[in-house]
């Protein structure tokens, strides 16, 4: 058996590695092992989306838990060089852009291991964000670049990274939503916080320069409660965010709900029958795209330009006084027109089965070809 290690640490990497471990079944001879660093250790923002996403319980969790930057990434260092002692590792798979990616990848490339990046060669060009400096590194080392989108290939080429590295496969993300997109529709999540399906907006944010800022906050907190004059806004808050709003004293008025983290499928039901969702992060840009659900980005700037060209996101830029403008323009009709980037398909977890198999076993099983192009 060959063994593949597949790295998860935060819960946009658990969306996209469970259709790669479904798709890695239909070859026999590969045998996946699933390590959680514990990077996110919250039952409800974490292990939950293991239960609802049919992904098997973790071979190891090395329940590092929260840290500095810094520190977080040396202790999943330790861990993961401790967890490879001993194992005839054939392969190190890593998703995403959080500290355990960039961590996981160092060790391995260390230790000789072949490195395979899902989600390789997004770039924001702002390296003040700690994921943009993950990013730049793991696909600086890794052997094998999965690529979600043509810019992607764009950014690797620009870097001088060979072609013969790098993979045009499709967004796995997309896979999750496609599979589980009627079950989260079948739990009428809207109806159960008294939403109209269509007649709400959604909110997450969670970035440092949205939520550390006490004016920058009280700016959206302000926002929102304008605009919730107009039509409900539901805002499931991430735990760090709820502290820097108790912090404020804020308490919402009429038409704002704030309420605590959503599993995948209830969060995903919200997503997809919103009028709009607010915004700062990169995954749920992409998720929206895929649903043809406007998408308001409270940020300077993005790495998924694409779901701004060829899906429904618009990015409004830092300051909270762009938030109500921009969300009345779409409530009085003015809404881009859904639009889903190739290859975001519902099948990319395949294709990036079919690539790992040929790097470690030399070809895919017989019927297990897909035609659709998966180089560039």
């Amino acid at each position: 058996m060959i063994e593949i290690v597949c790295v998860v640490g935060a819960r946009p990497n658990f969306m996209k590695m469970a259709p790669i471990l479904d798709a890695l079944r239909a070859y026999p001879d590969i045998k996946p092992y699933l390590v959680h660093t514990g990077q996110h250790y919250d039952e409800e923002m974490s292990r939950v989306f293991f239960v609802e996403l049919g992904l098997p319980r973790p071979d190891q969790d090395l329940e590092v838990g929260s840290d500095s930057h810094g520190r977080q990434t040396g202790k999943i260092m330790m861990a993961f060089d401790s967890l490879l002692d001993g194992r005839s590792t054939r392969m190190v798979v890593v998703v995403g852009d959080v500290n355990s990616t960039v961590a996981c990848s160092l060790v391995a490339v260390k230790r000789g291991i072949l490195v395979a990046h899902v989600e390789a060669g997004l770039r924001s060009r702002d390296r003040t964000m700690p994921e943009e400096i993950n990013r730049l590194v793991t696909d600086a080392i890794s052997d094998i670049l999965l690529v979600t989108s043509p810019d992607g290939i764009d950014n690797l080429r620009a870097e001088g990274v060979p072609a013969s590295k790098i993979h045009l496969v499709g967004n796995p993300m997309i896979d999750s939503i496609v599979r589980h997109r009627d079950a989260a529709r079948a739990r009428n999540v809207p109806q159960r916080f008294a939403l109209a399906p269509r007649r709400y907006g959604l909110v997450t944010l969670h970035r440092p320069s949205n939520v550390d800022d006490p004016d920058t906050l009280a700016g959206i907190l302000e926002s929102l409660q304008a605009l919730a004059r107009r039509v409900p806004i539901l805002f499931p808050v991430h735990p760090r965010t709820r502290e820097r709003i108790r912090s404020l004293g804020f308490q919402p008025g009429p038409g704002l709900a704030l309420h605590e983290p959503l599993g995948y499928l209830d969060f995903l039901g919200l997503m997809d029958q919103a009028t709009f969702v607010l915004t700062d992060s990169g995954g749920i840009q992409e998720e929206t795209a895929a649903l043809g659900v406007p998408c308001l980005t409270l940020r300077a700037n993005t790495e998924r330009p694409i779901t701004l060209t060829e899906g429904t996101n618009r990015l409004l830029g830092t300051d909270p006084r762009a938030i109500v403008p921009a969300a009345t323009a779409l409530l009085d009709g003015d809404a881009p027109v859904p639009r889903c980037p190739a290859l975001w398909d519902g099948h990319a977890g395949q294709r990036i089965a079919k690539v790992l198999a040929d790097h470690v076993e030399g070809g895919a099983p017989a019927g297990s070809r897909t035609t659709v192009p998966v180089d560039t």
